[in-house]
């Protein structure tokens, strides 16, 4: 049996593509479907039952006994409740099995259980999953059977979205509508959308499953909440582009077959900075494909780490002292007659059309800075961003030296004479070839950055849905190509007037851009001069939803509704305070059953030995100074469990004011949680280790 891989014929195998539709539709259903995806509209109920019957007859051929309507509610992850295809038997006893455009277009899981915000009432149950029909269906294998997984949109009784997926679709019409408008101004009569393509490279950590079911830490949040360093981190930085261990190579092989399948490009895969980390890099689609795509990504990553003995950690920062872990969401704008709007071409300065979606998108991002800080912010990001791993806090756009020169001419002059070239980059070895080399190298401290033909927003963490801050992207570019295209179709003079308002908003944007080292302290302090905000937490970041500013731009393009807006501020600071409780918990639970059992248990054994060494007349010293260090800490631990016990109940009486219970877990149960840390981490660098109750940092990261 041959080991070689056709992917050709993979690709897609476990997805009713546009192609699977062809063949297995009647022709004008076809046209149909097509014209719905590239154009809106629904489709009629007679054409919806003879896709359904197609669809079922294909997933029914394939294995697939259920069908579900996968969709993401607003956890963060996906839900799916699966039906079978089957129908009452008939009068002989035979099974039916049937599946009506109905079912397909439209499910009624039950509403009540997922968070809401308020915009359900416990007892409303009722809540709507609507057929997205520009994102394939496909089907899930594993041991629970094969499932037709049909992608949908999620909203409540009252029409309220309920999910990722509903704002992110209401953003991508608003951007292409607006974006529509730019690009017919410069004459491309011929493009009818334009289309937000998203390409979210996924980095993750794997630990061995016998030693992360030692550590109930990992188990219950996904992080370590304890743990000293091992003696060797990242600093040697062998571990960056290394040569991929067999264990993990054969992980990533099973990986990437059970993406290729699915219809998930995933095109590269490197071992990353830390030990035990690695990315996994998609190809680009169309955004909402790709949000549906990043959760297939990290669904099966858990999924084939289980069938390899590991354990694959998502969580922004599950170590302390290496790097944690990110998700690069490059993002980019394209017309469907296949115009890149944002390609500067060979010499950017003469390229206008370029210049003004350059320029608006600048505008977007200084405008809008703290909204698009908040795309970026959940629990764990907090670990992340602002050390030196991670962009900072501050939003920033790094353009490059080229842009950035082109950019100071229009500011200073109005007009950009000259274009910086690359030059060639001579290697210095005669069987090396030369080679013309960019003409403007990359910031990986960046949080917002422009890399060729895209812009890299670096900030989303690892274990986030992309559905927020591509919804949050292409809403304030919406905005500012909208403000655009009011000036610029009412001018008499468009070649006059589209060169004055570059000018206008690179000048008045220009704070924004920074081609630094976004690490420095140094930056800190010009960010603030320059009156960028600085958001360093989740929980200060969570009211910018609800400012006069965002609720203006959210319900101008019909994105969110400002109850949809609230609503989303109110389960934020409920996640925080849930998962920062869960952390608490976890901690004291392990102080109390593990850590200090443990050290007690070794700390008799200390004094034992103490008592024989002095018996036998020998110098007892260092085992008496040993069990004095060790004590003291033992009793400084057993006081900061006490304190973090009291905080977590202060804590639970403020359950009824979500914003205040959550700054208060912020500001005094992670205070609290920090002070029990520190005692039990520095035991763990003097207690002996066979005595140590839980799998240490050298333990997780190095024995994978």
């Amino acid at each position: 049996m041959s080991d070689v891989l056709n992917v050709e014929e993979l690709f897609g195998s476990n997805v009713f593509t546009l192609g699977t539709m062809k063949v297995r539709l009647p022709r004008n259903v076809y046209k149909e479907v097509r014209k719905v995806i590239e154009q809106g509209g629904e489709l009629s109920r007679e054409a919806a039952d003879v896709v359904a019957k197609a669809m079922k007859d294909w997933a029914v051929e394939k294995g697939a006994t259920h069908y579900t309507h996968w969709f993401q509610p607003l956890t963060g992850i996906t839900a799916e409740k699966h039906d079978a295809f089957v129908t009452h038997p008939d009068e002989e006893g035979k099974m039916l099995l049937e599946f009506s455009g109905k079912e397909l277009i439209k499910g009624e899981p039950d509403a009540s259980s997922f968070p809401s915000g308020g915009l359900r009432a416990t007892f409303e149950a009722r809540g709507y999953t609507a057929w997205d029909i520009t994102s394939p269906a496909f089907i899930k294998e594993d041991a629970t059977g094969k499932i037709l997984c049909i992608p949908t949109a999620f909203c409540s009784y009252k029409g309220e979205a309920l999910d990722k997926k509903t704002p992110l679709l209401r953003s991508m019409e608003a951007l292409s509508t607006q974006a529509l408008r730019i690009v017919k101004l410069f004459g491309n009569t011929g493009a009818s959308r334009v289309i937000a393509s998203v390409g979210p490279e996924q980095e993750y950590f794997l630990v061995d499953h016998e030693k992360y079911m030692k550590r109930e830490d990992l188990i219950f949040s996904g992080r370590t909440l304890f743990g000293a360093p091992a003696p060797k981190g990242q600093e040697l930085e062998d571990h960056y582009f290394g040569t991929i261990r067999e264990r993990i190579g054969a992980y990533m092989k099973d990986l990437n077959v059970e993406l290729w399948k699915l219809g998930v490009s995933a095109k590269t895969q490197h071992n990353e900075v830390a030990p035990a980390q690695h990315e996994l890099a998609p190809i680009y689609e169309t955004a909402n494909i790709a949000v549906d795509h990043n959760q297939l990504v990290m669904e099966t990553m858990k999924k084939v780490a289980g069938r390899h003995g590991m354990n694959c950690l998502l969580h922004e920062k599950p170590f302390a002292g290496v790097n944690g872990s990110g998700k690069h969401n490059n993002w980019s704008l394209g017309t469907d007659n296949g115009v890149n709007l944002l390609d500067p071409g060979e010499t950017p300065n003469e390229n206008i059309q370029f210049l003004l979606v350059l320029a608006c998108i600048i505008k977007a991002v200084d405008t809008h800075a703290d909204l698009l800080r908040q795309s970026a912010a959940d629990v764990g990001n907090d670990h992340r961003l602002g050390a030196n791993e991670a962009p900072p806090a501050i939003i920033s756009v790094f353009l490059g030296e080229q842009l950035e020169d082109v950019v100071r001419q229009l500011v200073e002059t109005g007009e950009a004479a000259t274009c910086l070239e690359g030059g060639k980059l001579e290697t210095g070895v005669s069987t090396l070839p030369d080679f013309e080399k960019d003409a403007t190298d990359r910031n990986r401290t960046s949080p917002f950055a422009f890399t060729g033909n895209k812009f890299e927003f670096r900030m989303v963490g690892s274990a986030d849905s992309i559905g927020s801050p591509n919804t949050t992207l292409n809403a304030i570019v919406a905005e500012a190509f909208c403000e655009a295209a009011d000036v610029l179709e009412k001018a008499e003079d468009f070649e006059l007037a589209v060169h004055d308002l570059i000018k206008e908003y690179m000048t008045k944007h220009q704070r924004i851009i920074f081609n630094g080292d976004g690490y420095s302290d140094e930056w800190v302090e010009e960010a603030k001069r320059r009156g960028l905000p600085n958001i360093k937490s989740m929980v200060e970041a969570v009211d910018t939803l609800t400012t006069a500013k965002s609720v203006k731009l959210f319900e101008k393009f019909g994105i969110f509704t400002r109850a949809e807006l609230e609503s989303r501020e109110e389960v934020l600071y409920e996640t925080y305070a849930k998962s920062i409780n869960i952390e608490a918990l976890t901690m004291v639970d392990m102080a109390n059953k593990q850590y200090i059992p443990a050290i007690m248990k070794y700390t008799k054994t200390l004094a034992d030995t103490v008592l024989a060494v002095k018996e036998a007349g020998a110098d007892a010293s260092v085992q008496t100074e040993l069990l004095q260090e060790i004590s003291a800490k033992l009793s400084e631990a057993k006081k900061a469990v006490k304190n973090l016990e009291a905080a977590i109940a202060e804590a639970a009486a403020l359950a009824g004011d979500a914003r205040r219970q959550a700054f208060f877990f912020h500001d005094t149960v992670m205070t609290a949680m920090e002070a029990l840390r520190a005692p039990i981490d520095h035991m763990e660098m003097v207690v002996d280790k066979d005595a140590w109750p839980v799998p240490s940092y050298g333990d997780l990261i190095f024995e994978v």
